[in-house]
């Protein structure tokens, strides 16, 4: 079996730095550091707390403890900025932020975190001219303003505040950066909110036990390290602008999910019995790859394969607790 990383390693020459990836202990962020520290890129993994147990799952428990570690908090905008200078940060790759139902629990730390965190990176670019620079957006900004089929959230409103923040920055400032809008991901180390429910499912497919995901119908299918790939392009070069991206993987359904499930795990025992989710499924990737052209794509044939691989394996390590 490949390793996880494989297909998403970069050429060290082409990503300088040292790299600082906030929300490191995330799904994504856990894949932008595993491949960028298995490419041999230098990258500072920075988090609320020193929490590896997802990279150690993409990049064995070893290498995992090899990586940098900081102990960091976005929403400290000194303290962040004096980072970038003592540690001579030349890229960030800022993930950091609090999911739909932590906003909604708690709006004012959610718009501390996804707001003040974003404007606090921002302002830490701006006076270390820093210009290699990609944050997380969402697609969730479709559901702004409220209206229409796309399901509204403050977690959304929050993510396009970001954006059109960063378009400031770059008007009044000239910070460069690339907003990336994940859709629906996927694959290892994908195991919080509801869109990971096909990702826990196979997780537990791995461990003989029955699954039912409780939505179906269309969505995205987008692979947690062509996720990260398109994060690490980036900044592979300095930015010009204040640019956005959605970016998508594959529509296919839930149900077709299941049906290439079936043919790697006959009796894999998950199910899906639910409607559709209030979310876009279909958004074009042609103008982000147009734009950065260079990072893998995967299919959910391949990502659904390599994930349930990856599954078996570690639970045959008693490694694997699914959620």
């Amino acid at each position: 079996m490949m390793s996880l990383t494989e297909p998403f390693l970069v050429d060290p020459a082409r990503v300088v730095g040292p790299v600082l990836v906030t929300g490191a202990s995330g799904c994504i962020g856990s894949w932008v550091v595993a491949i960028l520290h298995q490419s041999g890129v230098p990258v500072i993994a920075c988090d609320l707390e020193d929490n590896r147990s997802r990279l150690s799952l993409l990049i064995g428990e070893a290498e995992a403890n090899a990586v940098v570690w900081e102990i960091l908090d976005v929403t400290g905008g000194e303290v962040l900025s004096n980072f970038c200078k003592t540690k001579n940060i030349t890229s960030i790759i800022h993930l950091a932020g609090l999911m739909i139902p932590f906003c909604k629990a708690d709006p004012a730390r959610g718009a501390r975190v996804n707001v003040e965190g974003t404007i606090n990176v921002l302002e830490a670019a701006r006076h270390n001219g820093i210009k290699k620079l990609a944050y997380a957006s969402s697609s969730a900004i479709h559901g702004m303003p409220p209206v229409g089929p796309t399901i509204a959230t403050l977690y959304g409103a929050y993510k396009l505040a970001n954006e059109y923040t960063a378009k400031v920055y770059w008007l009044d400032w000239g910070v460069p950066s690339i907003g990336i809008r994940p859709n629906v991901v996927y694959g290892v180390g994908r195991d919080q909110g509801m869109t990971s429910e096909f990702t826990v499912g196979m997780a537990h497919v791995a461990m003989g036990e029955a699954f039912q995901v409780s939505y179906g119908g269309p969505i995205s299918w987008l692979y947690a390290g062509e996720a990260a790939a398109a994060f690490i392009a980036a900044v592979c070069n300095d930015g010009e602008e204040a640019l956005v991206f959605d970016l998508n993987g594959t529509c296919m359904s839930v149900e077709e999910g299941l049906e290439v499930l079936s043919k790697l795990a006959p009796d894999h025992g998950m199910t899906t019995s639910g409607t559709s989710l209030p979310v876009p499924a279909d958004l074009s990737d042609q103008p982000i790859r147009d734009f950065l052209a260079d990072y893998p794509s995967v299919s959910p044939t391949d990502g659904i394969k390599w994930t349930l691989d990856a599954f078996t394996k570690l639970n045959a390590e008693r490694k694997l607790a699914a959620r």
